[in-house]
C-alpha cells in the first residue's frame, strides 16, 4: 500500500522464425512492460518492423479519419469480428462515400457562410434603401457606400479640388456618397476620402432594392440549409451502417501495428532476438506459461531480477535467478541466441515502472498525488496519507451539515454522470470530502450557517445545552476559536512527522547516517522546539492560549503544558542534537556563505514556518462560518444577546427591544422589509450560500492541497516515476481472434 507493486525484470529470447508467435502470445496477455533496447550490447541492433507494418499504418490513419468524418462515438458499445479478407475492399468504398459527402458537406457550409457574411455586409445598403441599380455602373459619376460619418465626408469632398459637384444620402451611419471628378481624374472620390473613417461595403450587381435582394440570399439560405440537413440525413445513414464496423477496424488494426512495430524495441542479430520488460512479479508465472503454451521450448523466459531500489536507483534487493522460460534455447546455438544472461548490463532504462498498490477506497487520491507526479518506483506512495488528511481537513474547515450533502450529491453525480477516470477519482474524493463535512456539521451544530442543528438536534433530542464543538465566532466561544488555532498547529506537527518518518524510511535504506542528516535532523529539531514551546518555560512570554486549551477553555482534558523538566530537556536535544544534524547536512550541501543561509533557512522552516503555516486551517474555519452568517444576517437579520448571536428566524426586529439592554440588533434583515425584500432577501439567500459552497471549494479545498503538497510532499517526495504500460491492447470493440 505505502509502496508500488513488487516488480520483476524478465528477459524473453530466441530465434526469429519464432518472433511472430511469441509477439502474438506476449500482446494477448497485455503483462509485459517492454523496455526499448538503447543500443548498447555489442552485435545487437534494433529490430525491423515485422513486413506489413507501413500498410496497417496507413490503412489505421485512413480509419481514423473516416471516424472523424463520420462522427462515430468511440464509446459506442459493440464487439464483433473484422475479418482481414475484405476488409481493405470495404474501407475503399466507405472511404470514398464518406469523402465525397463530407465534400459536399463542406463547399454547402462554405456557401452559406459566404451568404451569411454577405448578409451582414448588406446592412448599409439596406439601411440606405437606394436601388442597388443605381449605386453602380456609371461613365462619369462615382459612386461610394459604407460607413461613415456622413458630415466628415461632405467636409472632404468640399475641400477636395478634384471634385466639381457631389451629393450625398445616408441613414445611421451609411452613407452613398455620389461625386463629377473636376477633371477626367480616375479615382478622384477615393482621393478625396482619403482621410475619412470610410468602411466601403462592396455593392452586389444587382438590380431591385437591397431589400428583394436579401431576400433572394435568404431564399438560398433555406436551400443550403435543406441540402445540408440532407447531407447529414446520409451521412448519418452511412455512420450508422458502418460504425461498429469502422470501430472494429480501428482497433483491429491499432493491434495490428502495434504487434508489427514491436520489434523496434527488441535486441537482434540475424538469427536471434532478445525482448526485455517488467511484469508484475506475481503474475511472472503467467508470462512464463504463456508463452510455453504458444511456442514450447523454442523461446527462453528468464526472471532477472525482483526489484527493490534505493533512492539512488541502485538495485538493493536483486534476486537473479535461473533460465526457466521453457526449457532452455529449446536446441537454437549460441550464435543463434546471445543474451546477457541475467547479468547487470541491461536492455535499456533500468527503473521499474510504477503500479501504485491501494486499496480501492484510496485510488481516487491516486490522481492527486500523479499531478505532481507518479511516484518513484523507490519511494512511499503518499496516496493513503492523502486520504486519511485531506477529507479530514476539508470537513474540519467546512463542517456545515447542508454543505456537507450538496458536496455528497456532487460527487455522486461526477461518480455516476461520466466515464473520464479523473472525473470519476474527483467524484469519489467529493464524496469523502463531502462526508467529512457532514459529519462535522452535526458536531458543529450548522447547517447552511444556522442553528438548526442544534436547536432541534443537540438541545431537543439529547437535552444538551448546545453542540459538542462550536467553530468560534460567536465571542462567548472565543476559546474554541484558540483552541482551533493550536490544533490546526498540532495537526500540522503530526502531519509533517509522518513525511519527516517516510523520508527516514527512504533514506534507511541507504545509511543510517544518511537518514538521520537528512530528516532525523529536521524532525528532532521540530518536535524538540515545539515541546519546549508548550511547556510552562518563560510563560511570560508565550500565548496562554497553548496551556488553557486542553485544560478547561475549552477542552478539559487536564493538560496545562509540559513541565519546565521536560521543556528545557526538549529545547536541550532540539539544539545540540537536531540543530547540530542540521548543521553537519547543510555543510554536506552548501559550500561558503551558502552553509549560513542553508543552515537559517533549514532551521526556520523546519521549527517554525511550516507548523505555522497549519494555522490556515483554523482561519479557514472562522472565514467559511464567518461568509456563511454574513449572508444568513443580511437575509433574515440577527441580533446579539449574551455573547451568541442569533438568526431572527421566529421574530422581527422588534422581539430585541423586549430583551432588555444587554440585547442588540445587528441587522433587520431583508425578510423583515416588505415584498421587495423578501424576493431580493431569497434571491440572496440562494446566491450567497451558492457563493460559499464555491469558496469551499476554492478556498478550503484549495488549503488543504497546498499544505498536502508543500508542506507534506516537500519532506519526503520526489516523483517522476514512470507509468507501467503493458505490451497489449484492451479490447472493446472487437473480440479475441
Amino acid at each position: 500500500m505505502l509502496r508500488p507493486e513488487r516488480m520483476s525484470r524478465v528477459s524473453v529470447t530466441g530465434t526469429k522464425r519464432f518472433l511472430d508467435d511469441t509477439i502474438e502470445a506476449v500482446h494477448r496477455l497485455n503483462l509485459l512492460h517492454v523496455t526499448d533496447y538503447d543500443g548498447e550490447w555489442d552485435g545487437f541492433e534494433p529490430g525491423d518492423p515485422i513486413a506489413g507494418a507501413d500498410e496497417a499504418a496507413e490503412r489505421l490513419v485512413t480509419v481514423r479519419a473516416l471516424l472523424s468524418i463520420l462522427g462515430v462515438d468511440e464509446d459506442r458499445e459493440t464487439a464483433t469480428t473484422v475479418e482481414r479478407d475484405g476488409m481493405e475492399e470495404r474501407l475503399e468504398t466507405v472511404r470514398a462515400e464518406a469523402n465525397r459527402l463530407n465534400d459536399r458537406r463542406e463547399d454547402l457550409h462554405e456557401e452559406r457562410a459566404a451568404l451569411d457574411e454577405r448578409v451582414d455586409d448588406m446592412a448599409p445598403l439596406e439601411a440606405l434603401g437606394i436601388d442597388l441599380d443605381l449605386l453602380s455602373g456609371y461613365d462619369t459619376l462615382e459612386t461610394r457606400v459604407g460607413e461613415a460619418d456622413e458630415n466628415a465626408v461632405r467636409d472632404a469632398l468640399d475641400d477636395s479640388d478634384e471634385i466639381e459637384r457631389y451629393e450625398t444620402f445616408s441613414s445611421d451611419d451609411a452613407v452613398a456618397a455620389f461625386a463629377v471628378p473636376a477633371t477626367n481624374t480616375d479615382d478622384a472620390l477615393d482621393g478625396a476620402l482619403t482621410g475619412v473613417e470610410f468602411v466601403e461595403v462592396e455593392v452586389p450587381d444587382a438590380d431591385g432594392t437591397p431589400d428583394e435582394y436579401l431576400a433572394e440570399i435568404r431564399d438560398r439560405r433555406e436551400s443550403l440549409e435543406s441540402d445540408i440537413d440532407s447531407i447529414e440525413a446520409a451521412i448519418a445513414e452511412l455512420r450508422e451502417e458502418h460504425a461498429d464496423f469502422l470501430l472494429a477496424a480501428e482497433e483491429r488494426l491499432a493491434i495490428d501495428v502495434q504487434r508489427r512495430e514491436a520489434p523496434l524495441s527488441f535486441a537482434t542479430t540475424k538469427n536471434a532476438f532478445v525482448a526485455e520488460g517488467w511484469v508484475p512479479t506475481e503474475r511472472y508465472d503467467d508470462l512464463e506459461d504463456a508463452l510455453a503454451t504458444a511456442v514450447g521450448n523454442h523461446v527462453a523466459v528468464e526472471e532477472l531480477e525482483r526489484a527493490a531500489y534505493d533512492g539512488d536507483g541502485r538495485v538493493t534487493d536483486r534476486e537473479p535467478t535461473e533460465s526457466s522460460g521453457s526449457g532452455g534455447t529449446g536446441g537454437a546455438t549460441e550464435a543463434e541466441v546471445a543474451a546477457d544472461g541475467g547479468t547487470d548490463t541491461a536492455i535499456g532504462n533500468r527503473e521499474p515502472p510504477v503500479v501504485q498498490d491501494n486499496p480501492d477506497a484510496v485510488r481516487p487520491f491516486e490522481v492527486l498525488v500523479r499531478t505532481v507526479s507518479r511516484p518513484l518506483y523507490s519511494e512511499i506512495d503518499p496516496s493513503i496519507v492523502l486520504f486519511l488528511t485531506l477529507p479530514l481537513m476539508f470537513g474540519f474547515m467546512i463542517g456545515d451539515v447542508g454543505y456537507g450533502l450538496v458536496y455528497l450529491v456532487g460527487g455522486y453525480l461526477l461518480l455516476q454522470r461520466f466515464e473520464s477516470d479523473g472525473i470519476r477519482a474527483i467524484g469519489a474524493i467529493g464524496l469523502w470530502a463531502g462526508g467529512f463535512t457532514l459529519l462535522f456539521g452535526l458536531a458543529y451544530g450548522e447547517i447552511f450557517g444556522t442553528e438548526f442543528i442544534t436547536q432541534y438536534l443537540w438541545e431537543g433530542v439529547f437535552g444538551l445545552h448546545g453542540p459538542p464543538l462550536h467553530k468560534g465566532l460567536m465571542p462567548i466561544n472565543e476559546a474554541y476559536a484558540n483552541a482551533w488555532l493550536l490544533i490546526s498547529v498540532l495537526f500540522g506537527l503530526l502531519h509533517m512527522t509522518i513525511g519527516y518518518l517516510f523520508d527516514f524510511i527512504d533514506n534507511l535504506r541507504e545509511s543510517f547516517r544518511t537518514a538521520m542528516l537528512e530528516s532525523g535532523s529536521y524532525l528532532i529539531l521540530m518536535l524538540g522546539v515545539w515541546v519546549w514551546l508548550m511547556s510552562r518555560t518563560l510563560m511570560g512570554v508565550k500565548p496562554e492560549l497553548m496551556f488553557v486549551a486542553f485544560d478547561g477553555q475549552p477542552f478539559a482534558l487536564g493538560f496545562a503544558g509540559f513541565s519546565p523538566t521536560v521543556g528545557w530537556a526538549a529545547l536541550a536535544v532540539a539544539l545540540v542534537v537536531g540543530l547540530g544534524l542540521v548543521f553537519v547536512n547543510e555543510v554536506s550541501h552548501f559550500g561558503g556563505i551558502g552553509i549560513i543561509v542553508g543552515f537559517l533557512e533549514g532551521l526556520l522552516r523546519a521549527a517554525f514556518v511550516n507548523p505555522l503555516s497549519y494555522t490556515r486551517l483554523a482561519a479557514e474555519v472562522l472565514a467559511e462560518v464567518g461568509l456563511a452568517f454574513a449572508v444568513n444576517l443580511l437575509v433574515f437579520g440577527a441580533y446579539q444577546h449574551e455573547g451568541q448571536f442569533h438568526l431572527l428566524f421566529d421574530h422581527g426586529p422588534e422581539y430585541v427591544s423586549s430583551l432588555g439592554g444587554e440585547a442588540s440588533l445587528m441587522f433587520g434583515g431583508l425578510m423583515h422589509m416588505g415584498i421587495a425584500g423578501v424576493i431580493f432577501g431569497i434571491a440572496l439567500l440562494v446566491v450567497g450560500h451558492l457563493l460559499v459552497l464555491g469558496v469551499g471549494v476554492m478556498s478550503a479545498g484549495l488549503q488543504a492541497v497546498r499544505l498536502e503538497y508543500v508542506e507534506f510532499f516537500n519532506q519526503f517526495y520526489e516523483g517522476g516515476g514512470e507509468q507501467y504500460r503493458p505490451f497489449g491492447y484492451e479490447r472493446t470493440h472487437t473480440l479475441e481472434e
